[in-house]
């Protein structure tokens, strides 16, 4: 071969080879670009589609940007004249290797699927997992984003939230209140249950049960009563303040309900 053919065979090699990286390059672009289109797309189109169930949204959001850029990796090796069964085999095999090597971020991946699926809780609800409280912002596909009472920031993963015991505060409508108070022994009950539920009756007050006020202890000398009541969930916190002053300005005006002399 002498050096005009070697030079002929070498420009050809690299034309072609220029031309299939320069394609490979504009799928890669294109596939990028059009994976963060689709994601922001699903985004903003699934909460009304799903009646503004924001949970699964994000989750879904993910594994569409995912999927998009997968497709376009293996079309860019297709480009430079990689097999389709060539790379199923490969992304099978490294796919194995990856599952062994990162067990922990695929159990929080299937974790993820099942929150979602099984609902134990929603964006926006107060849930306490075995420790893990706050308000859920977001359920992504390996964690999920909550926000503590005092406004802290917390990244918690999806496997350590599926192996919790939940506790989710808000997921029905109304929760009972209670509020305990200790009067005289010799006090008249049905006295104070009168005064008490008419002053603690009215206000943030779920349909539910009827307030209620039961004898919960019996001592020497006091007698504790609670106060139960139904409220809004997404404003227990706020009743209890609100319920808990109104009580003591009763228990004040009644100088604590003690026996007359």
């Amino acid at each position: 071969m002498n050096d005009s053919e070697l030079f002929t065979l070498s420009t050809t090699w690299i034309l072609g080879h220029v031309w299939s990286a320069l394609i490979a390059l504009a799928v890669l672009v294109g596939g990028w670009t059009l994976a963060g289109l689709l994601s922001r797309h699903v985004a903003r189109l699934l909460p009304g589609r799903l009646h503004r169930d924001s949970t699964i949204v994000p989750l879904l959001s993910q594994v569409v940007r995912y999927g998009v850029l997968l497709v376009t990796i293996i079309i860019v090796l297709g480009q430079f004249g990689v097999q389709t069964a060539s790379i199923l085999a490969v992304l099978g095999a490294a796919g194995l290797a990856v599952a062994l090597a990162l067990q922990g971020t695929l159990s929080n991946i299937a974790a993820g699927i099942m929150l979602v699926l099984l609902r134990p809780f929603n964006v926006g609800d107060q849930i306490d997992a075995d420790g893990i409280a706050g308000t859920v912002v977001e359920v992504g596909l390996f964690a999920t984003q909550m926000r503590s009472a005092e406004g802290v920031y917390m990244f918690a993963p999806n496997s350590k939230l599926s192996n919790a015991k939940i506790i989710n505060y808000t997921r029905e409508p109304s929760r009972i209140l209670e509020l305990k108070f200790d009067v005289p022994r010799a006090a008249d009950i049905t006295q104070v249950r009168q005064t008490v539920l008419a002053a603690l009756g009215s206000g943030p007050v779920e349909p539910g049960p009827t307030p209620e006020i039961l004898v919960d202890t019996l001592g020497d000398t006091t007698v504790t009563l609670a106060f139960r009541v139904a409220v809004p969930s997404q404003n227990w916190t706020e009743a209890r303040a609100d319920l808990q002053e109104r009580l003591k300005s009763v228990l004040d005006a009644a100088h604590g309900f003690a026996a007359p002399a």
